[in-house]
């Protein structure tokens, strides 16, 4: 192989070399240099753009959010306002509610002490009478006189009190 040969002369296989690897290199990669120029630019702004875009996106899902927070804030005072008010409204109906059965509590147990009174009266009276009726029927067998029933009656008073 002749070109393996380096007795021979080198010089003009390096300027073929040259010459060969010049026309490839303007022919190919200078026409195609301004179109990857083109290309890394455009890439390049629409990566741009796309992390703008998605800045913008954070910032109104970011404002969104705070909107959201604030809005169930306002939700929840709300919620607690109303719920305060159900309460106090249903603590001012329970206590008129306690209120109404105290008084009537009150009355039934005012009427149930005189009714009581009465029954202990009337009680106290038939135990005096029927106390008298045995202590006159007791000093009639001793003594053999029956005593007045006014004096009998006074006496078992003064015995019960």
């Amino acid at each position: 192989m002749p070109q393996f040969n380096f007795q021979m002369v080198f010089w003009p296989q390096l300027v073929w070399l040259a010459v060969f690897f010049t026309i490839l290199y303007f022919g190919i990669v200078g026409p195609t240099l301004p179109k990857l120029g083109r290309v890394v630019t455009e890439r390049e702004g629409k990566i741009n753009g796309d992390i703008d875009s998605a800045a913008a996106a954070k910032a109104k899902a970011d404002a969104l959010g705070t909107d959201y927070a604030a809005g169930i804030t306002a939700a929840q005072d709300a919620a607690r306002a109303r719920l305060n008010q159900a309460r106090s409204e249903s603590s001012a109906a329970i206590e008129a509610q306690l209120s109404a059965a105290n008084a009537r509590l009150e009355a039934d147990a005012a009427a149930a002490k005189a009714a009581l009174d009465t029954a202990r009266a009337q009680a106290l009276a038939e135990i005096e009478a029927v106390a008298g009726e045995a202590a006159a029927d007791i000093v009639e067998k001793l003594t053999g006189v029956r005593p007045a029933p006014e004096a009998a009656a006074a006496a078992t008073r003064a015995a019960l009190a």
